[in-house]
């Protein structure tokens, strides 16, 4: 599938629910991964899509039929935007998909005047933090995150990822 059969943009109520399964087989590429043994293999909650979605804050990658095969979800904490999410098919995978939804989403929030986005992700698997670091997202220190931040850490280490295994980014949008 080349870049021009593929479309991004705001999902649809009517597609969460394939959502949820893009998420699914997404999340089968952890398998093996000792960083994903502990957490909840179940996808999001349609209730936090469906929110997302009403609040413009969800993307979608279509292919040229009108299937999703990607997503990007984006919470606002503290104000800012935080990418929760990206997910694409695995069979799509390594085709730049991922790319143009993170593109998209950073666009967005450059026209919506934020200055930055963040997002955590696992420290060592390369489709995460080696690739957001491509992308030109920061590995932040501890000391420089905000409240909403560490409070995601302890959030996600509550839901069985390690911290240890985690990193909270950010790029700069200026």
């Amino acid at each position: 599938m080349s870049r021009g059969e593929i479309a991004i943009g705001l999902a649809r109520p009517d597609e969460l629910a394939a959502l949820r399964e893009v998420e699914r087989a997404a999340g089968e590429l952890f398998a093996g991964w000792k960083v994903a043994q502990d957490t909840d293999p179940e996808p999001t909650d349609l209730e936090d899509l469906e929110k997302a979605c009403s609040e413009g804050l969800l993307w979608v990658a279509r292919s040229e039929s009108g299937e999703p095969v990607g997503f990007a979800w984006v919470e606002l904490i503290e104000g800012g935007p935080h990418l929760e999410e990206i997910d694409v098919t695995p069979e799509l995978g390594r085709r730049g998909i991922g790319r143009r939804l993170l593109e998209a989403v950073e666009s967005w929030a450059r026209a919506a005047g934020h200055r930055s986005i963040t997002l955590t992700t696992f420290r060592e698997i390369p489709w995460n933090a080696p690739y957001y670091a491509r992308c030109g997202y920061r590995a932040l220190e501890p000391r420089e995150w905000t409240p909403a931040l560490a409070e995601r850490v302890r959030d996600e280490a509550s839901r069985g990822l390690d911290p240890r295994d985690r990193v909270v980014m950010r790029r700069a949008l200026d």
